[in-house]
């Protein structure tokens, strides 16, 4: 049986046996974008780069990227869905195209060094065209070079061969997706897209497109290679399970959870799968190199609800004991060997899990209690008054009420919660507008202004202060650190004057592009998670001998501190447990 260590091992080698260079994951909280809360794909943090920046490790990259995506939370239950997953990928910068894309893939799949499936299960798929783009004939006729029956040749439209931007705007392209037969055998000569036992496990994207503002696609001068391959749908392949919960990724958690309930998971497949897959994307956006903990808004939002719908579902199958110690506790030490930010933040993932979950079980007993007198479908009144008095999400309240029949009146919630100055997931999707994605004047002042900031932070509260997270929009910056205290008006006089001052001094800002090694030994600031001879971007404020600031970033920038022409804090306040947050506008 093939684990997820050796799958992720030969897919980094062979890609760095093919000329690639491996780069580390990137964070999970996306560094100066908007428009999304977390990464949902492995191409997001190379966006500045797809669109032809370029990146110090080279033109040809891999990776295992760290995934969160928050839309399928409330379908987790069933066999395949997941929030939080690893996609293994690799890249090219304009240094190679379809064919050699699709040549990797093939080799990587059928080659018996690598995976060694059977090609005689293998379907695909291509972008048939439209106003927008052509039919996509080149992967076409690559394909049957492979021996691919044409009637194994799916051509499909934007709904199904078109992948991006990640954001509102951006790189995207057609897409030619690889599919395998798990069905019995032998594999139907027809490439059926509507069985479910044809399962997607290799998409190659063709990023030849830049999607504008306006919704209209431009070519790009730079045609990029973007592939991803979801490891825990390729473990079930591999190892000839159906289930991503009977993997190794879970398998021990399920035996725990059997344990601790006396129930059997076989019979209670939802509540055991929404515990385990909760509880991990919990562990791993707590304990990601930007960690976020529980709050009331943004990525806090999220894990707040992974949390506490977990709870409930524990509460389902009478689990009394604490989840942060019986099941994140085996997902931390699964991926303290993968990924070193969760081995080093274990005590923070392990408490602030810990800390939500008891939080929660004083209120759940009650708030079920209030719950079961409903007979009826629930106002927003009635729905907020839940969330008001036992913290119940308003996502919890709607399928506790679709497991009784009932509905809920959720413009109604929305406006009580509005009134009370709150924001649910709806009103923190509805603000992210604009995006680093489209690297405007504005938001390139914003995201120099965090440097800025950070340094002047560093100056004024000491040097335990750190980036945990950021968020620009073109009107302005949220920037949040490390620090346990609110800070005084004095403080943020100070911290305005010095970033104000590094400003009006019109430092030069400049960049090389050295290993880390190099970065360390230069003071730079950043998270040295990588395992791998990576090369970065760092970026310095001012005179190489005398700088103001010296951090990793992959950019964009402007030329000079004194294009921002001012800085204003406009908010100070808490973010979540030791960390705070300041928003500031530039000009």
């Amino acid at each position: 049986m093939m684990t997820a260590t050796d799958l992720r091992h030969k897919f980094l080698n062979f890609f760095k046996d093919h000329g690639h260079a491996i780069i580390p994951s990137a964070s999970l909280i996306p560094d100066n974008d908007p428009t999304v809360l977390f990464t949902t794909a492995g191409m997001h943090p190379l966006v500045p780069f797809l669109l032809g920046e370029t990146h110090p490790a080279g033109k040809e990259l891999t990776s295992v990227q760290k995934c969160i995506r928050t839309g399928d939370i409330d379908e987790v239950g069933d066999s395949t869905h997941l929030t939080f997953f690893e996609m293994l990928g690799n890249w090219s910068l304009g240094a190679y195209f379809k064919t050699e894309a699709i040549d990797y893939s093939w080799q990587f799949l059928t080659d018996a060094s690598c995976l060694a499936l059977d090609p005689s299960r293998l379907a695909v798929s291509v972008f048939v065209g439209d106003n927008d783009a052509p039919f996509d004939e080149e992967s076409y006729n690559h394909w049957l070079t492979k021996g691919i029956n044409p009637e194994r040749i799916a051509k499909l439209g934007k709904a199904d061969n078109w992948w991006g931007p990640a954001g509102q705007t951006g790189p995207c392209g057609p897409d030619t997706e690889i599919f395998y037969w798990v069905g019995a055998l032998p594999a139907p000569t027809h490439f059926d897209t509507e069985d479910k036992n044809w399962v997607e496990i290799w998409n190659n994207v063709f990023m030849a497109y830049r999607k504008e503002a306006d919704g209209s696609f431009s070519e790009l001068a730079q045609k990029n290679v973007d592939t991803g391959m979801g490891l825990e749908r390729v473990l079930c392949v591999i190892n000839g399970v159906s289930d991503i919960y009977q993997t190794e990724l879970f398998s021990s958690v399920i035996a725990r959870l059997e344990s601790l309930s006396g129930k059997r998971y076989a019979d209670n497949t939802k509540a055991f799968r929404v515990i385990a897959d909760h509880i991990r994307a919990a562990v791993m956006i707590i304990g990601d190199q930007h960690g976020v903990g529980p709050s009331n808004t943004d990525q806090g939002y999220v894990v707040r609800k992974l949390i506490r719908r977990a709870v409930r579902f524990a509460n389902q199958i009478n689990c009394t004991d604490n989840l942060a110690t019986s099941v994140a506790s085996i997902f931390v030490d699964h991926f303290s060997s993968v990924y070193p930010e969760i081995a080093s933040n274990k005590d923070k993932i392990i408490n602030e899990i810990l800390e939500e979950e008891n939080k929660f079980k004083k209120t759940l007993e009650n708030g079920l209690r209030e719950f079961n007198k409903y007979t009826a479908s629930l106002t927003g009144t009635e729905a907020f008054g839940l969330y008001q008095s036992f913290g119940f999400p308003l996502e919890m309240t709607m399928e506790l009420a679709r497991e009784k029949g009932f509905s809920v009146d959720e413009d109604g919630f929305n406006t009580e919660l509005a009134k009370h100055q709150e924001l649910s997931r709806t009103a923190s999707a509805g603000k992210f507008k604009g995006g680093l994605a489209d690297a405007s004047e504005d938001v390139t002042k914003l995201h120099t202004a965090t440097h800025l900031l950070q340094a002047a932070l560093r100056q004024v509260l000491g040097h335990h202060i750190f980036q945990k997270g950021s968020n620009i929009t073109a009107e302005r910056l949220r920037f949040d650190f490390s620090h346990p205290d609110k800070l005084t008006p004095e403080q943020i006089a100070e911290v305005e004057q010095i970033v104000n001052k590094a400003i009006s001094d019109a430092l030069p800002v400049t960049y090389k592009e050295v290993s880390l090694e190099e970065a360390r030994a230069m003071n730079a600031l950043g998270v040295f998670e990588s395992k791998y001879n990576e090369r970065v971007k760092v970026y310095t404020m001012g005179d190489d001998s005398h700088y103001f600031s010296r951090e990793i970033c992959g950019g964009p920038h402007v030329s000079n501190t004194s294009e921002l022409k001012s800085f204003k804090i406009l908010k100070e306040e808490a973010s979540s447990a030791g960390v705070r947050r300041i928003k500031a506008v530039v000009g």
